[in-house]
């Protein structure tokens, strides 16, 4: 799970008052709208993004076996990290602060809301009844919206509080400037070329008993995953095991799932 956030971008607006019309906030509606396409540009079904105004969330479940997902998200942050700072830095701009976590996070059912399958519905219909055609029935249901919706994802997902909460806590939490931060809970080693960063740290909030090392890095080679044996990186399974401090932690989550 990673969380980007722009830098300075609410206290540009707030000096413009939170109106979009003041001629202040122009800039930061255009720097807001350069960062969403760049996000849209960096996202795909492997790499699946939601943007909140001047932060992103990116998320994907690691796999049990393989630490190839775990390699693949990483370098797909870094590389949407480094794209957005790299406009900002062009744009005379703070940059963002990008943080990857890991966690576990509960799996829920799909909600079917049943309000919006009468929309489906009412379009059927007239276009049976031919008061639609073809193409106007398909434009319509192309631009419905759902009066509710979700990301099923990042529902009690504790590697996005994780994220977030380090985050936000800036400077006096370790995390300083437009930097790349990293849960060593990935990693099977810090102390290794790769990635390249600095001193692993221990974060901590006290409030929510949240806890991590974390490293900047800063740099990352676009080295490509190859196989296991040399892999740096954790497979979802040893990551599981890091965190819950329990080797048999598949069996525990089959066991809560039961109760």
């Amino acid at each position: 799970m990673a969380w980007g956030d722009l830098l300075g971008y609410g206290g540009r607006i707030a000096e413009a008052q939170f109106n979009p019309l003041d001629a202040r906030a122009k800039s930061s509606i255009k720097r807001m709208r350069d960062f969403h396409r760049i996000v849209a540009e960096h996202s795909n079904r492997n790499f699946r993004t939601l943007v909140i105004n001047d932060g992103v969330a990116v998320f994907r479940d690691l796999s049990l076996r393989s630490s190839s997902v775990s390699h693949d998200f990483l370098m797909r942050s870094w590389e949407l990290f480094e794209a957005i700072n790299q406009h900002e830095a062009r744009a005379s701009q703070p940059g963002i602060r990008m943080v990857v976590a890991c966690g576990f996070r509960i799996r829920g059912r799909k909600a079917v809301i049943e309000t919006d399958h009468g929309k489906v519905n009412s379009i059927l219909k007239r276009y049976q009844d031919g008061f639609l055609t073809v193409d106007q029935a398909i434009r319509e249901a192309s631009t419905a919206r759902p009066s509710f919706d979700a990301v099923p994802q990042l529902q009690a997902n504790f590697a996005f509080t994780k994220a977030y909460v380090a985050e936000s806590s800036g400077t006096g939490g370790g995390f300083a400037g437009p930097n790349f931060f990293l849960d060593t809970s990935l990693l099977k080693k810090t102390d290794t070329e790769w990635p390249v960063g600095g001193k692993a740290f221990d974060w901590e909030h006290n409030t929510l008993g949240l806890k991590s090392e974390f490293m900047r890095i800063e740099h990352l080679s676009p080295e490509k995953y190859t196989n296991e044996a040399s892999s740096r990186l954790k497979t979802g399974l040893e990551v599981a095991q890091t965190l819950a401090g329990d080797n048999d932690v598949l069996e525990a989550l089959r066991r809560a799932r039961k109760n």
